[in-house]
C-alpha cells in the first residue's frame, strides 16, 4: 500500500529534474525529503516546493549544502533512496566542475553513513559519455563510453567535464563503500517551462551542439519520462550500472528546427550546422538497457 512505501530523498529538489522526480515520487505514494540548496533569492521551483509542503503531509523540505556533510545527513535520515540531481543554476565553468565533484563525493559518503539507504539513483548526462577526439569513428555509443577529460578541457566543455568527473567520483566511492547505485545519463532535458526554469543548464548542455548533431549524439528527453525512469531504476531490484535515457535523437534539419522552437527564446534562430551532403545523420546512441528497464517495469 502507498503508506508502506519507503521514504526517499531528492537532492537537489530545486533543480528542474529534481522537482519532477519529487512530483513523481509523491504521485506514487512515497514520503519525500526535498533537500534544497538555498542560493540567493527563491526560484519559482523553490516557491512551488514550499507551497506543496504546506498541503502535502508526505513532503518535508530540508535546507542542504552539498559541501556541508552534516546537512546532507540530516536530509537523508530515515530514507531508503537518494535521487541525486546535482546542477548549477548559474551555468558551468572550471571552478564549478570541482564544486560538483566534491559535492558528489560528499553526498555518496553521507549515504554510506545512513543505515536505511537501499539505493542511490544518480542523475548524470549523456555528455559524460559522448565527447572525444574521434567521436565520428564510433559506430555505436552506449553505457560503456566515457567522455575524454582532456578533450573536454581543451574545448572548454565544462558541463560535460563536470558530469563526467562527478559521476566517475560517485561510482568510485559507491563501489568502495559497497553501495547500491545506478546512474541515469540523460539527454538534453525538455519539458514544461524548461527555457524559463532551466536556462543555464540547457545552454551549458548545448555547448558543441553542432558537433553533437553532426555525429548523431544530440538527444533529447522529456522531463516527465526522465523522472519516471529514475523511479523505475529505484524500484526495479535488477537495475545495475549506467542507463542512457532519451526519447529522440535529433538527426535531421527538421528535427533541429523543432528543437530550437521548443527551447525558445533561449535559441532565437536555427543553429548554423554547416551541413554537407545528406540532411540526416547516423544515430550512434544505443539504449538497450533503458528499453529493457522500461519494458520490464511497464
Amino acid at each position: 500500500m502507498d503508506h508502506e512505501k519507503p521514504a526517499a530523498c531528492v537532492l537537489d529538489a530545486s533543480t528542474y529534474v529534481g522537482f519532477w522526480i519529487l512530483k513523481g515520487l509523491l504521485n506514487r505514494g512515497y514520503t519525500v525529503h526535498a533537500a534544497i540548496q538555498m542560493k540567493g533569492s527563491e526560484t519559482d521551483i523553490v516557491k512551488k516546493i514550499k507551497e506543496m509542503e504546506r498541503v502535502e503531509e508526505r513532503l518535508s523540505v530540508f535546507s542542504a549544502d552539498i559541501l556541508d556533510y552534516h546537512s546532507i545527513l540530516v536530509a537523508l535520515k530515515g530514507c531508503s533512496a537518494l535521487f541525486c540531481c546535482l546542477d548549477c543554476p548559474d551555468g558551468y565553468d572550471d571552478l564549478i566542475v570541482d564544486l560538483e565533484v566534491r559535492g558528489a563525493i560528499n553526498v555518496v559518503e553521507a549515504c554510506a553513513q545512513t543505515d536505511s539507504m537501499q539505493k542511490i539513483v544518480f542523475t548524470s548526462s549523456l555528455t559524460a559519455a559522448i565527447w572525444r577526439e574521434n567521436i565520428c569513428s564510433q559506430t555505436d555509443v552506449d553505457e560503456r563510453f566515457w567522455s575524454d577529460q582532456d578533450f573536454c578541457r581543451k574545448m572548454k566543455l565544462w558541463y560535460a567535464l563536470a558530469k563526467t568527473l562527478s559521476e566517475q567520483a560517485a561510482w568510485a566511492l559507491a563501489m568502495d563503500r559497497m553501495l547500491n547505485m545506478v546512474s541515469v545519463n540523460a539527454g538534453l532535458v525538455v519539458g514544461p517551462a524548461v527555457a524559463q526554469q532551466n536556462p543555464c543548464s540547457t545552454m551549458s548542455y548545448l555547448k558543441g551542439a553542432a558537433e553533437m548533431f553532426e555525429n548523431g549524439v544530440l538527444a533529447v528527453v522529456d522531463v516527465k519520462f526522465l523522472a519516471d525512469v529514475h523511479i523505475r531504476a529505484f524500484e526495479d531490484s535488477s537495475t545495475i550500472g549506467r542507463y542512457f535515457c532519451f526519447n529522440q535523437i535529433v538527426h535531421t534539419e527538421e528535427e533541429a528546427v523543432k528543437l530550437v522552437e521548443t527551447l525558445s527564446p533561449l535559441l532565437s534562430s536555427q543553429p548554423k550546422y554547416e551541413c554537407q551532403g545528406s540532411e540526416a545523420y547516423a544515430e550512434r546512441l544505443r539504449t538497450k538497457k533503458l528499453n529493457k528497464l522500461v519494458e520490464g517495469t511497464a
